[in-house]
């Protein structure tokens, strides 16, 4: 049965299971290891952030495990370093979700809130999850940047603007202006395949944070 889509403006749902593969899938985990979350991971930080990372989705044994996102795998060993180098995480490790960590000015959350097998949400999943997004985007005004981690992160956002994907080409770097004062930014994910293989390397990255910082809060002074 395919997914039933989520009415427009939906809040997030920590009970959702919309998604028939996911859910059952979840249930699976959640058999194997009774101790994890397994559950849709809610969005974490400040929620007046002018600040929005967008992921992929919750991994097996980061954000399915502990309920926050990028906290518990590799790739947020990357992320929360770089946000408390550039001042938008209290600490500089994310452990578990009552570690007491904050971010400042700044919101993590992904375009799947639910663990998919092989890290992998297929097209349908996406598209049903993207309302939750759509509300949050709408819902945050003081948001300014939007830093898509990948190109799955990239079209969900212009998906839950309702734009274009053809005239926003992801690249990492890139910057594209979405109107109302407010700017998509792309990265590569900083996951363990990408960082491993170079692809994306700890300079490109922190560049990246640092210039999302810049165009959030503006440049720091000196």
């Amino acid at each position: 049965m395919a997914p039933r889509l989520p009415n427009m403006y939906s809040k997030f749902d920590p009970g959702c299971r919309r998604c028939p593969r996911l859910a059952a899938f979840l249930d699976a985990v959640r058999e194997d290891e009774p101790g994890y979350f397994c559950r849709p991971v809610p969005p974490f930080g400040d929620p007046k952030a002018r600040l929005l990372i967008v992921g992929l989705a919750p991994g097996m044994h980061g954000a399915n495990r502990t309920g926050r996102p990028f906290t518990g795998d590799h790739a947020g060993i990357l992320l929360y370093r770089t946000l408390h180098k550039f001042g938008l995480a209290s600490g500089p490790t994310s452990i578990a979700a009552d570690d007491g960590l904050e971010l400042v000015n700044a919101r993590i959350t992904n375009s799947v809130k639910c663990l998919p097998p092989a890290n992998k949400p297929l097209p349908l999943e996406i598209k049903a999850c993207n309302d939750f997004l759509r509300a949050e985007l709408a819902q945050s005004r003081e948001v300014r940047v939007i830093l898509a981690l990948g190109a799955i992160a990239h079209g969900a956002v212009l998906r839950a603007l309702e734009l274009p994907n053809g005239a926003h080409r992801f690249a990492h770097a890139a910057e594209h202006a979405l109107g109302g004062n407010r700017v998509l930014l792309d990265s590569y994910h900083c996951s363990r395949y990408n960082t491993q293989t170079r692809r994306l390397t700890t300079p490109m990255f922190e560049g990246v944070i640092g210039r999302a910082r810049d165009l959030a809060l503006g440049a720091p002074a000196g």
